[in-house]
């Protein structure tokens, strides 16, 4: 494996990615262009309402100005929708309610309609081009490129989509492995933390499964390719954040249904009320035109528009003081239902860093003693479990004597000339040069239950100590999940690590469910599973390898300090604080948005269909009207502000 050529370098981004980022400049346009809409409509309103006395002819000028910057956007929305796909919409319903407003000379009150309306669009517009950007993260992370190896030992940087099965390609130590195979020649530890979530490195040797999208460590890897670049484990993962992505939420499709035909049944009741009781009633055209007018007024679902989203703002709002990060409105009504929360354990549930947990001297060596020669020997070594072992020594005040000679046997453990001896620091077995005695192989059975990793040091003279380490639990996990079994939800653990590891922790903080030894797919389907069982799942985690599952989830919640940018980006919800608790706290916010919303529907339709009432029987005049639609818009806004406490 001598005299490798140059490794390809990394990849940037796949093809297509300039066409990503021209959608994502013109949403953020869009974005920015209706928020800028919405503010200059409310700022024309105001001005025209405080000045109506002082200016009279000029603030009507105000007031249509206000009208044809804050309803350009939604009135061509509407027009679209009408000319395109033969619908109407609430875009065009409210439009044309604002116009009525004005027509019988309720400006204000058409204005303020449509500023609200535009308002709310600009803020799903923030929503919608976020959710374009879910992939850019996770796509970086794939190869293009691999090294191909032929029979004669040529070797060659081809396209990883030109690779077949049983190609060989040669992996350089620090690169990222472009394919999924199996190691046919060499050895090394492999990071793949972004396919399984596991916190240490892998040891790979021939025959060894490996995935495209890892890293690989400090050794050189021939790989035969057994998936096809489009099949690898790492394509998976992207094809599932994207189906879970395109997939509409029941609600939504129930939303879309209905608004149809609201719509044509307002506008239908309004043509009717100017032209049959004319006909009919001997009413004179224009009591029927204004009677129609109060209609059109009355009927318009501001106040049932207004239901939601202030609520929504306000538990947003409520959140982000809290540290908890609502990435859309939609959220909030999927964390109300959730039934079973399900965690990921490394970086999530845990620390996602080992440390030193046992000391355990088992010759004249003191604890004291046998962490700093461990700690001298490994300060050279860049592996995980050196630099947890050095970083105990250290938080111990403890000076390091640098080995004279070192050399790292990889896959097994480091050997080293230390203060005049011999030393191996690595696997029990590395290090014991024979079978263990009964002592030392039950109490390293014990440890490993516990899900700890233990490392031997050895002298010339055999075994003198084992150092166990763990990814630690957070401090806050077990309360956090007491918590959430205390409202009632189901706690579950998903983990790639091994079953007696993930056992372990899931016993110390209290989950119901512990799911081991899980790649990305694994996940998604035990999410499905749950979610068929129980109800509505929330998927907690910080990897590349949750992406898959955070996204199949009702609700996907990422760690923000300690999560992936791929995790941040296809999550729902954003702990910004990493604290576990806040989950629950999201959750709680959720339901009580919920209750709220529930009120302010029941409220405002039942003014809406009241007032509809009054005016079918000529009981309401247009000004009484205008108070009681204004009126109830105002009351379901305060009770939606009420979340901000």
């Amino acid at each position: 494996m001598n005299g490798l050529a140059k490794t390809c370098s990394e990849p940037a981004m796949l093809k297509g990615v300039s066409g990503r980022e021209e959608v994502h400049r013109e949403s953020l346009l869009s974005r920015y262009g209706e928020g800028i809409a919405a503010a200059a409509c409310g700022l024309f309103t105001l001005i025209a309402w405080l000045s109506e006395s002082a200016l009279g002819w000029g603030s009507t000028l105000l007031y249509v100005l206000a009208y044809g910057i804050g309803g350009f956007a939604k009135g061509r929305e509407g027009i679209l929708t009408l000319t395109q796909e033969r619908k109407l919409d609430v875009n065009l319903l409210m439009i044309i309610a604002a116009i009525g407003a004005a027509a019988i000379g309720y400006w204000l009150e058409g204005a303020v309609l449509i500023f609200i309306f535009a308002l709310s669009g600009a803020m799903e517009r923030v929503a919608e081009a976020r959710s374009k950007r879910d992939l850019s993260s996770l796509m970086e992370m794939k190869p293009e490129m691999a090294l191909r190896v032929d029979g004669q030992g040529g070797q060659r940087v081809v396209p990883i989509e030109e690779l077949r099965i049983g190609d060989s390609v040669l992996i350089r130590p620090g690169s990222r492995i472009p394919v999924d195979g199996r190691v046919v020649e060499g050895r090394s530890a492999v990071n793949q933390a972004s396919i399984t979530g596991e916190s240490l490195p892998v040891d790979k040797g021939e025959g060894d499964e490996v995935y495209a999208g890892t890293m690989n460590g400090r050794g050189s890897l021939l790989v035969e390719v057994t998936r096809l670049a489009d099949e690898s484990l790492f394509s998976k993962i992207i094809r599932l954040v994207e189906k879970a992505q395109k997939e509409v939420p029941q609600s939504q499709r129930v939303i879309e249904r209905l608004e149809k035909w609201y719509v044509s049944a307002v506008l239908l009741a309004t043509g009717l009320l100017m032209t049959v009781p004319p006909l009919l009633f001997s009413w004179s055209w224009s009591g029927s035109f204004y009677r129609a007018m109060v209609f059109l007024v009355v009927a318009s679902p501001c106040a049932v528009m207004a239901s939601i989203m202030p609520t929504v703002l306000s538990a947003m709002s409520n959140g982000a003081r809290k540290g908890v990060l609502f990435k859309g409105s939609m959220v909030l009504e999927g964390l109300a239902g959730v039934k079973v929360v399900a965690f990921d354990k490394t970086g999530t549930l845990t620390e996602g860093r080992l440390q030193v947990t046992d000391v355990i001297p088992v010759d004249q060596y003191g604890e004291e003693e046998l962490l700093r020669i461990a700690a001298s020997i490994e300060s050279v070594s860049e592996h995980p479990i050196a630099q947890a072992i050095v970083a105990e020594a250290r938080r111990r005040g403890m000076d390091l004597q640098r080995p004279a000679l070192f050399e790292s046997m990889t896959g097994r453990g480091v050997v080293a000339d230390w203060a005049g001896e011999r030393w191996k620091v690595g696997k029990p077995s590395f290090v014991s040069e024979g079978e263990l005695d009964e002592e030392n192989a039950r109490m390293i059975d014990r440890l490993e239950g516990d899900g700890k990793t233990v490392i031997g040091i050895a002298s010339g003279g055999g075994v003198v100590g084992w150092i166990a380490l763990q990814d630690r639990v957070r401090p806050e996990a077990k309360a956090a999940v007491s918590r959430l079994k205390r409202m009632g939800i189901r706690v579950v653990m998903l983990t790639g690590d091994r079953r007696s590891t993930g056992e372990a922790i899931g016993a110390q903080v209290g989950v119901d469910e512990v799911h081991a030894e899980l790649l990305p797919e694994d996940k998604v389907r035990l999410i499905q599973e749950l979610e068929a069982k129980y109800g509505r799942v929330a998927m907690a985690g910080d990897g590349v390898n949750d992406a898959p599952a955070l996204a199949t989830a009702s609700v996907g919640v990422a760690m923000g300090r300690a999560g992936t940018d791929v995790a941040l980006d296809v999550a729902d919800v954003v702990l910004m604080n990493d604290d576990l608790d806040r989950v629950a706290t999201a959750l709680s916010l959720g339901r009580r948005a919920r209750t709220v919303i529930v009120q302010n529907l029941a409220f405002a339709s039942l003014v809406i269909l009241s007032l509809i009432l009054a005016n079918f029987g000529g009981h309401i005049t247009l000004p009484f009207g205008v108070v009681g639609h204004e009126g109830s818009t105002i009351l379901v806004i305060l009770n939606g502000l009420r979340l901000l406490r």
